[in-house]
């Protein structure tokens, strides 16, 4: 790690920056950290709109939490209404692109129209403070106006990923106990019409205790309607325009005031189990958090054109496309298809046609640009970016390296941002005007976050230690409990160091108190006594210049107990896999040493992942261990990709 170069924010970005230096988030960090409770509620005082200011910022009997007690707030009344009174009234909030080409341009006055408008729909449908919603769509502008009208209602929302299948959408309808399913006809991706109302009716096909689905549409393809259980969106809405008196009360929708600690949504996660388990997040801390850290983070200005490229279905898309960007007044793009449809630069054509300022992705997207080249980017005119911001897994050096000398010009920062589903917004990352940035390290913690490396025994295990990421102090986005499982939710996040949040990842620190996480605890190998990261060999593999993507997991070895499997993707280029392995395996033994030399390399054309991007480790060790894949694997993106390598291993 010494000799990982290190960046200094630039004195013009240090200049306009929310937080200016070093000095200024050391006095921020040791503010919090010495009464976090009295620190974030200055904060939810000064930055959220309340309709009853709170009791007490924090009630804590391990592990549940509850935040801002008695206070009584909405998160739809501080993502819309509040701004209503300001010169963003007419601000553009999203910025919409479809896969086919359509564009929409939505102001804060005209969402906020369209959500009271749907609320008001919900309500005259009989829906009501605390019933549930299942929330089953492609990434249109329909879908924030769903969240934001369910949230100003109360009615808990779960966002399922569009590409899920009809059995997962019914476990996760059936785990939630929804009585109405909210979806669309279809959605595009990659030039194809992804039919959502048809994996719906199969999920509801046992499920009497949803009343009511409501599609909208989108494609506008042929489909059969449930009479007296099926609904057009539009003639719902159409019905609100018959009386002006109506229609006027309807735009006008109030927002209910609801406890601070009021569910606002369940995001299901996979487990290693065939269970889904459902990550609550409440009101009020979850929105303050996720606003701050957009300022903190992101460094947003009123002018600023924000893009995470993330799906809503997943918390990076509820937490920085919907709750938090909106809350903060942001100006947000939205594009509903595939990077690479129709050609490998609708990213760069649309950061150019939408002047984007603040470009948010994963390592994984990264990889997939950086296996076209340079000449897709560099074709394009981005130089309206100034900010650079990765998610979902630790991005390797060798990425980080492209990313900041391809497309922001060796100028712009990166934010390198931890976090997980469960704490609900980022955790440990750079603010942009303040540190120093090093490529592979989410650098530190943000302000109220207490972070700890701990061994199995729950102690410290001191500077360049590995060990197990912990966060000793309770955080106001945090998760409050798995739904209806409040067994599960200790005994998977606190039972492993008492009063602590254990993460389930693995993670160093260096000399500058710097985190570099290494990946899931399950991602850590033992060969000969070595423990090994399997980011670390990842992160040498792709640092050659053929390699596009690896993962490395373990398999089973009667000598030295687990060996080192690499899976492999290459860049475009004639390349002799048996040569190249040969020098894969010598390049990892340079760069890491020899204990870390592959025992196995195998090349494929993709690797199994998550459709949020996440290759699925677990996965590949099933391959490499048993040849069977088990447990729950809903979140997969292509199952033939698991097949062909299973084929690959049976003819080995």
């Amino acid at each position: 790690m010494s000799e990982i170069p290190v960046y200094p924010p630039s004195p013009e970005f240090v200049q306009r920056a929310h937080v200016k230096g070093m000095a200024a988030y050391r006095d921020l960090y040791e503010r919090a950290k010495q009464d976090p409770p009295a620190f974030w509620a200055d904060i939810a005082r000064k930055e959220l709109t309340w309709f009853k200011d709170f009791n007490q910022a924090l009630e804590w009997e391990a592990p549940f939490a509850k935040w801002f007690t008695g206070g009584k707030i909405n998160a739809s009344y501080n993502c819309l209404d509040r701004h209503l009174a300001t010169p963003r009234k007419n601000k553009a909030a999203i910025v919409f692109e479809g896969e086919p080409g359509d564009r929409r341009f939505i102001t804060y006055q005209e969402l906020h129209r369209l959500v009271c408008r749907f609320a008001t729909v919900l309500k005259n449908r009989g829906l009501k403070t605390g019933d549930r919603a299942i929330i089953y769509m492609p990434m249109i502008p329909e879908l924030p106006v769903a969240l934001l009208a369910c949230a100003r209602l109360g009615i808990i929302h779960s966002v399922v990923f569009g590409g899920f299948s009809a059995e997962a959408l019914k476990a996760r309808i059936e785990d939630l106990g929804a009585t109405v399913v909210i979806t669309a006809d279809g959605g595009w991706r990659r030039g194809k019409e992804v039919r959502l109302k048809d994996a719906v009716d199969e999920s509801l096909k046992e499920a009497p205790q949803v009343r009511d689905v409501i599609v909208f549409k989108r494609t506008g393809s042929s489909l059969e309607m449930k009479a007296g259980r099926d609904h057009w969106w539009h003639d719902l809405d159409a019905e609100l325009s018959k009386d002006p008196q109506t229609e006027a009360a309807a735009e006008r929708c109030p927002a209910e005031p609801l406890d601070s600690e009021h569910p606002l949504y369940v995001l299901y996660t996979s487990g290693t189990t065939g269970r889904p388990k459902g990550v609550l997040h409440t009101t009020a801390g979850y929105v303050l958090q996720t606003m701050m850290t957009m300022k903190w983070v992101f460094d947003l200005q009123e002018d600023d054109v924000y893009w995470c490229t993330a799906d809503i279905g997943w918390v990076t898309g509820h937490s920085y496309i919907v709750y938090g960007p909106l809350a903060a007044g942001a100006t947000c793009v939205m594009y509903e298809g595939a990077p690479d449809y129709p050609a490998f630069d609708r990213f760069w054509r649309i950061i150019e046609k939408y002047r984007v300022s603040i470009f948010y992705t994963s390592p994984t997207a990264i990889r997939a640009m950086i296996r076209q080249g340079d000449q897709l980017p560099n074709s394009h005119d981005i130089s309206s970016l100034r900010l650079l911001g990765s998610v979902g897994e630790p991005i390797n050096p060798a990425a980080w390296d492209w990313y900041h000398r391809v497309i922001g010009k060796g100028r712009l920062p990166i934010v390198d941002t931890w976090w997980q589903t469960e704490t609900g917004a980022i955790m440990i990352s750079p603010m942009p005007g303040a540190t120093p940035l090093k490529p592979g390290s989410g650098t530190l913690p943000l302000p109220g976050i207490i972070a700890d490396i701990v061994d199995s025994k729950g102690e410290p295990v001191g500077e360049n230690r590995e060990g197990y990421l912990i966060i000793r102090q309770p955080w106001p986005s945090m998760v409050r409990n798995i739904w209806g499982d409040p067994e599960r939710f200790k005994q998977q996040y606190w039972s492993r160091v008492p009063g602590c949040y254990f993460t389930g990842d693995a993670a160093r620190q260096d000399e500058d108190g710097y985190f570099w996480v290494l990946g899931r605890v399950d991602d850590v190998m033992n060969v000969s006594g070595h423990r090994l990261s399997t980011m670390e060999i990842e992160s040498a593999l792709v640092h050659h210049p053929s390699v596009a993507e690896a993962a490395v997991v373990g398999k089973p070895h009667e000598i030295t107990g687990q060996a080192v499997c690499a899976f492999i993707t290459l860049k475009r280029g004639d390349w002799n896999h048996a040569d190249l392995g040969k020098e894969l395996r010598q390049w990892v033994a340079k760069e890491i040493g020899a204990f870390a030399r592959p025992e196995e390399i195998r090349f494929t054309d993709a690797l199994p992942k998550t459709r949020s991007g996440k290759i699925m480790r677990r996965l590949l060790r099933e391959i490499v261990t048993t040849n069977a894949v088990t447990g729950d694997v809903t979140t997969l993106e292509d199952l033939s990709v698991v097949a062909k390598l299973s084929s690959q291993h049976d003819e080995d």
